[in-house]
C-alpha cells in the first residue's frame, strides 16, 4: 500500500530533517511504500535547497513542489492533494506539531476498523497565548452555530484519508478554499484521535494572532451565508425602528410642541442608520468580492520547480 505524505512549507530548513527522520522511524512500524510530497510556498530562507538536497539523497520516496511566490498554505495543500498518488494519503506540518507517532494508530483505524479519514485535534492549547486561544474557541463555537458544515474545535489539517476522500476533495475546485470545512463538508466515515499540544522543533510560526483572525473569517464567509442573513433582518430591524422614532416625535411634537429644533434627533437618526449600512454594506463586499475572484478563474497557485509530473506544471 502507498502512503502519500503531503508537507506544506514555508521557512522550515531547520525542521525538515527532524521531521524526515521522526516520520520515517514511525513508518517503518507500517506496511506502506512511502511518498514524501513537500510544497515550498514562496519559503525566504534555504527550504527550498534543504529539499533538494534531501530529493537527492531519497530521490525515489522525497519529492518537491516550488511556488513561484507565497500563495499561502491552503494553496499548498492543494497542490499536494493533486500530486497525491497513494491509496492514503496525509497531511502534516513540518514542526512536529503533528506527532508522527499518532500515524500507527491512524493507519490502523482506517485499515482494521473501516474509517475514511482518521483527523486529529488538540486536547488543549497548552503554550499558546490566551488571547488566540480565546479566539479560536469564540471561532469554532460561532461557526457551528451559523453553518451547516459542523467542524470539531481544535482539530488539525493532520489527518489520514483514503484515496476515495482525497478525489472528493479535488472535486471542489473552488479558489477561495478552507480545508478545515471542506474536509467537513465531504463526509465520510471519520474519527477524530486526542493529543496533548506540542511545540515547534525549530523555527518561527508563521500565523501571527492578525493572519488567524483574517483565516476565521475566511473560514466563516466560504460556509455560512447568515451574515447575508444578518444584512437583512439588520435593515428591518432598522426600518422598523426608525418608523417607531419617527411616530415618537410626531406625538411629542403634537403634544408637547417643538420646543428644540429637532436636530439632535435627526442627527442620530442619520448615523445610526448610515452606520448600519456601511455596515452591511461591508458584509455584502465580502461576499461578493468572493465571487469576484471566483469568476476571474485565476490559478490557486503557480509552479516554478518540481521534480514531479505534476497535473499543474508548465
Amino acid at each position: 500500500m502507498k502512503l502519500s505524505i503531503i508537507i506544506p512549507c514555508y521557512n522550515e530548513q531547520e525542521s525538515l530533517p527532524l521531521f524526515f527522520a521522526e516520520t520515517q522511524k514511525q513508518l517503518q512500524k507500517l506496511a506502506v511504500t512511502p511518498e514524501y510530497i513537500f510544497v515550498n510556498d514562496g519559503s525566504t530562507d534555504q527550504t527550498l535547497s534543504e529539499l533538494k538536497k534531501m530529493h537527492k539523497q531519497e530521490p525515489t520516496i522525497v519529492h518537491f513542489i516550488d511556488f513561484s511566490r507565497n500563495f499561502g498554505k491552503e494553496a499548498a495543500i492543494y497542490a499536494g492533494l493533486q500530486a497525491a498518488t497513494g491509496d492514503l494519503v496525509t497531511l502534516m506540518d513540518a514542526d512536529l506539531q503533528d506527532p508522527p507517532e499518532l500515524l500507527p494508530e491512524m493507519y490502523r483505524l482506517i485499515t482494521e476498523e473501516g474509517y475514511d479519514c482518521v483527523g486529529t485535534r488538540r486536547k488543549s492549547r497548552d503554550g499558546e497565548p490566551p488571547i488566540r486561544s480565546f479566539f479560536a474557541k469564540g471561532f469554532y463555537w460561532l461557526i457551528n452555530k451559523i453553518s451547516q458544515t459542523s467542524m470539531v474545535s481544535g482539530v488539525r489539517d493532520f489527518r489520514l484519508m483514503t484515496r476515495q476522500v482525497v478525489d472528493a476533495i479535488l472535486q471542489m475546485g473552488e479558489y477561495n478554499r478552507f480545508s478545515k470545512g471542506i474536509f467537513s463538508w465531504v463526509g465520510f466515515k471519520t474519527t477524530y484521535l486526542p493529543y496533548e499540544n506540542k511545540e515547534r522543533v525549530a523555527g518561527e510560526t508563521s500565523w501571527s494572532f492578525w493572519s488567524l483572525f483574517r483565516y476565521s473569517l475566511e473560514g466563516i464567509i466560504d460556509f455560512s451565508n447568515v451574515p447575508l442573513q444578518l444584512a437583512a433582518w439588520g435593515g428591518i430591524f432598522s426600518c422598523f425602528l426608525a418608523v417607531l422614532i419617527i411616530v415618537v416625535i410626531v406625538i411629542r411634537t403634537l403634544v408637547f410642541g417643538d420646543p428644540t429644533s429637532g436636530w439632535p434627533s435627526m442627527v442620530s437618526i442619520i448615523l445610526f442608520l448610515g452606520g448600519l449600512q456601511l455596515f452591511f454594506i461591508g458584509i455584502l463586499g465580502q461576499y461578493i468580492g468572493k465571487i469576484y475572484l471566483e469568476v476571474k478563474k485565476r490559478p490557486v497557485y503557480l509552479i516554478r520547480e518540481t521534480d514531479l509530473n505534476h497535473p499543474n506544471k508548465d
